[in-house]
């Protein structure tokens, strides 16, 4: 709120007070004394005096106090710009956020942990982190694309088997994102959720486990009658010189309008430390509609030169065919980051499925449209003061920030087991398949996904 010159008397008064010890005249005493009358012994204050105490009022409230200074400072909503695919010169995209010295640390991170130690439930200081939740990292990938590119319609409206499946596997390739080296999302806590929607699409994701963590997505587009289901599990581990991250689980696409559903999985992602860091994503994806009986294999690569020095890390090829004869239809060549073709196998002519550059470039952050609708498992709320501290580059209130929230979600965990109570998903039904825990499916509790208070641009 604005406040007029007047009234600025209290409040300056109030400010050097408080913050500086620094003396204040007679005229600006007025704000500080009805401040000082009111709070210490509820006295009234005359018209003149209440000046300063409106100003002071209002100030507090815009910081997220109550009246009196007394209460804790609201938690606070912070939404971050999504990976994007940024151009700066015709060779290389750039989409970077390091830590500085970053080799260096993590050498030192890792000096005491042994190749092939499983990294879950690792916990890395604030500087390691990117300023998001996993959880928001998931949804990212579903709804955060170009104003402009709806692949999901696309998929939806595509008139034979084979070109439903050609743009799935578009579809499926744009959820591949550019990460940075060296940093990681924030793991998850029990329960938070993360709820976002992009123009008829809402989607919701929940943490329905943390040992193994295990989050959950449910998308649904009423108009196109599309519905999508996930069960992410991340499986990082130590390789000496890299860390490889694997994510079980698979993913649920359904073309309701053609009766059609399409389970796949996800490429794994590795981070190289040593000779040369760096980060691609690697390993196969297969794409499966049982109703059609078609079937996409896509195989994500990277390939180095002489030392490890040049290539490409974002190579990705492949093939669609019929799984009852094995006969290839389309051939898949390209980069995720570029442009995907595919080549049919009867005639040898070529198109462009994919392109990159028009589907995740310029992405911006998702907006609060209704700050009261939002959950208080939100991630956006329940990192939003280590989210701010990381964007401020404040390390020590990156650190207090992630300690609060490790310690809020402790003393959730005693007060249940103290209860003798169990927590189960507000979203979803979990169930694993075998004994290891390795594969598990998560069902929604509901058919559609209500309208998000978190909107995407």
């Amino acid at each position: 709120m604005k406040v007029d010159v007047g009234e600025a008397l209290g409040l300056l008064a109030y400010t050097k007070w408080v913050s500086s010890n620094m003396k204040v005249d007679v005229g600006e005493a007025l704000g500080l004394l009805a401040y000082t009358k009111w709070v210490s012994s509820n006295m009234e204050v005359d018209v003149g005096e209440a000046l300063g105490l409106l100003t002071y009022i209002k100030w507090m409230h815009e910081l997220g106090y109550d009246s009196a200074g007394e209460g804790k400072k609201q938690p606070k909503i912070v939404l971050t710009k999504p990976f994007s695919l940024e151009i700066e010169s015709d060779s290389e995209p750039s989409y970077s956020y390091r830590a500085p010295n970053i080799v260096r640390r993590l050498l030192s991170l890792f000096k005491n942990v042994r190749p092939g130690a499983d990294l879950t439930n690792l916990q890395l200081p604030p500087l390691f982190y990117f300023p998001k939740s996993q959880l928001q990292c998931y949804g990212e990938s579903v709804y955060s694309t170009t104003s402009n590119s709806n692949l999901l319609a696309k998929c939806n409206n595509e008139q034979s088997p084979l070109e439903r499946l050609t743009s799935v596997v578009a579809w499926s390739i744009s959820t591949t994102r550019p990460t940075s080296f060296g940093v990681a999302p924030y793991n998850p806590i029990l329960g938070e959720t993360h709820h976002v929607s992009k123009g008829n699409l809402n989607v919701l994701l929940e943490q329905v486990s943390i040992n193994p963590p295990v989050s959950a997505l449910h998308a649904t587009d009423d108009k196109e009658n599309i519905e999508m289901i996930w069960s992410q599990q991340p499986a990082p581990k130590f390789r000496g010189t890299s860390i490889e991250a694997e994510v079980h689980g698979k993913r649920v696409l359904k073309l309701r309008n053609h009766g059609e559903t399409y389970e796949m999985n996800c490429p794994r992602l590795s981070i190289r430390i040593l000779p040369f860091p760096g980060v691609s994503w690697v390993g196969n994806v297969n794409i499966l509609c049982k109703e059609t009986g078609l079937v996409a294999e896509l195989s994500y690569k990277s390939s180095f030169s002489f030392l490890g020095l040049g290539g490409n890390s974002k190579l990705v090829q492949g093939k669609i065919l019929d799984s009852s004869s094995f006969n290839v239809l389309y051939e898949i060549d390209g980069q995720w980051d570029r442009t995907v073709k595919v080549k049919d196998t009867n005639n040898g002519k070529v198109k462009v499925i994919y392109d990159a550059q028009k589907v995740i470039s310029g992405l911006k952050a998702p907006i609060v449209k209704d700050a009261e609708g939002v959950w208080e498992t939100e991630s956006a709320l329940i990192w939003g003061e280590l989210t701010q501290a990381i964007i401020s580059n404040d390390w020590e209130k990156a650190k207090e920030a992630k300690q609060g929230v490790e310690e809020r979600q402790k003393k959730m965990l005693r007060e249940r087991e103290g209860k003798g109570g169990s927590w189960s998903p507000k979203n979803f039904v979990v169930s694993y398949s075998n004994e290891s825990g390795l594969e598990c499916d998560c069902s929604p509790i509901n058919k559609w996904v209500p309208p998000a208070p978190i909107i995407a641009l």
